[in-house]
């Protein structure tokens, strides 16, 4: 299966709050871009389930880059998927989500620091990866032994856009 770790699209500096901050015009693009390229990349493969932050941000990330992927099976607004949500449980809660439903496709969009300490906890290689605005990570994951490798992590920036 495959497990995509994404970070939400460049956010405004400031509001009211860190759980309000939106996308920027060009967080929007970036996200759109992002979603254009997963889309080439799942190749007609659909997207079982997508866990998305409350705050502003990811959701309007996930509003961006909707139309452009296939349908998603069943979209979930997690409250641990913040930018300080603790890695390891989220970990324990995707691999519960795996061994149960038996996903093909999850799609996780959320924040860093989380991003990178929960693409480590997969991959288990080092320093937890750095994740530009609209970065994500393609973790395939064998559902049997839960091994893990990242296939690729990719940005706006790399696609040269």
């Amino acid at each position: 299966m495959k497990l995509i770790i994404m970070r939400h699209g460049e956010a405004q500096a400031f509001a009211a709050s860190d759980s309000e901050r939106g996308l920027t015009a060009h967080g929007e693009q970036q996200s759109q871009q992002m979603a254009t390229w997963l889309q080439q990349q799942l190749n007609g493969q659909a997207i079982d389930k997508v866990l998305v932050s409350p705050y502003l941000r990811a959701q309007q990330t996930w509003q961006a880059c909707a139309p452009l992927l296939p349908a998603a099976g069943e979209v979930l607004t997690e409250e641990g998927i913040t930018p300080y949500g603790n890695s390891d449980q989220v970990h324990t809660y995707l691999s519960a989500m795996i061994e149960v439903d038996n996903p093909g496709v999850i799609l996780l969009i959320s924040h860093l620091p989380l991003v990178g300490y929960l693409t480590n906890e997969w991959i288990k290689e080092g320093q937890p990866p750095m994740f530009a605005t609209s970065a994500m990570a393609i973790i395939d994951v064998d559902t049997a032994t839960q091994q893990a490798s990242l296939a690729t992590l990719m940005s706006p920036r790399q696609l040269g856009r």
